[in-house]
């Protein structure tokens, strides 16, 4: 009886891997994947030439909210049941309801979120703001963030000391940080720093050629330095260590009483627009110039 049952759940799951063969065969269409919606219950596409499970765009509503920072599970079902949601102008009160996330807008609380599956920000960071998560002499750059953000776990990709001020970029994607903020990865980034004594021929000749810092194996060198005045100058740099514009100025014979990053890579912070303080979401254009 048992081998005759086993027997009967084998011809079926025969008979299912047939079905599945010739769905394949007879409708995969030219960009190479079909779509198993009708075979199988679930919300899984299976790419053919990656042999990959991907999850489709098509989410509950409570796990939306979650994801775009508003709280626990818990507490987005109390914001969808209590008719603090709206979609399209209709007010949701089923949690349970499943939501198309592709160029999907909510409006909580009145207020209109654009649906984003991560964080791309770009912030003109002032002066006496530490770029950490727990900060411990003045207040952290999230704080000028929305607090939804906080709760995606948006972080900085890189570090600006709490006294230098300028362009600050910030995410909740891990891999997108690593990326930007790996000591392998050679993008110029444009200073504009204050110094403490007269800008001479000799320290932009000095900067230029490298100098040497004392936990350095090779002296570091400018790759553009620039007189802009009395007591300013404008250094390009790529490779992102540790107090390095401070540093070079110090070996170099001179200080630096204030520094401003204007650009990282051919995305600058004018082109953004936005005023010391304020922030902006980054396009996949503006993103490329980052390269």
């Amino acid at each position: 009886m048992r081998y005759s049952k086993r027997l009967i759940f084998l011809k079926g799951i025969d008979h299912l891997y047939r079905n599945l063969t010739l769905h394949f065969s007879s409708s995969v269409p030219a960009q190479g994947w079909c779509d198993l919606g009708g075979l199988v219950q679930g919300r899984f596409t299976l790419p053919a030439a990656s042999g990959k499970v991907t999850p489709m765009s098509k989410l509950s509503l409570d796990r939306i909210l979650q994801s775009q920072g508003f709280g626990t599970r818990k507490y987005c079902r109390s914001l969808i049941e209590d008719g603090d949601v709206v979609i399209d102008g209709v007010t949701q009160t089923n949690y349970r309801t499943t939501v198309e996330t592709d160029g999907l807008v909510l409006h909580v609380f009145e207020e209109e979120w654009v649906y984003r599956a991560h964080l791309y920000l770009a912030l003109n960071k002032p002066a006496n703001f530490e770029c950490s998560r727990k900060p411990s002499h003045h207040p952290g750059v999230l704080t000028l963030l929305p607090e939804q953000f906080t709760w995606r776990e948006v972080q900085p990709v890189g570090r600006l000391d709490h006294d230098t001020t300028g362009m600050l970029l910030m995410s909740d994607d891990g891999p997108f940080i690593h990326a930007q903020s790996s000591p392998k990865r050679h993008v110029p980034k444009i200073y504009q720093a204050t110094t403490q004594e007269p800008v001479t021929d000799e320290l932009v000749a000095l900067l230029l050629a490298g100098v040497q810092l004392h936990d350095e194996p090779a002296p570091l060198a400018a790759l553009v330095c620039v007189k802009r005045g009395e007591y300013q100058l404008e250094i390009v740099l790529e490779q992102g260590k540790y107090h390095q514009v401070k540093r070079m100025l110090a070996a170099a014979g001179n200080h630096c009483s204030a520094l401003h990053r204007s650009a990282i890579g051919s995305l600058t912070l004018e082109s953004l627009g936005i005023a010391e303080g304020e922030w902006c979401y980054l396009t996949p254009e503006q993103i490329a110039l980052l390269a």
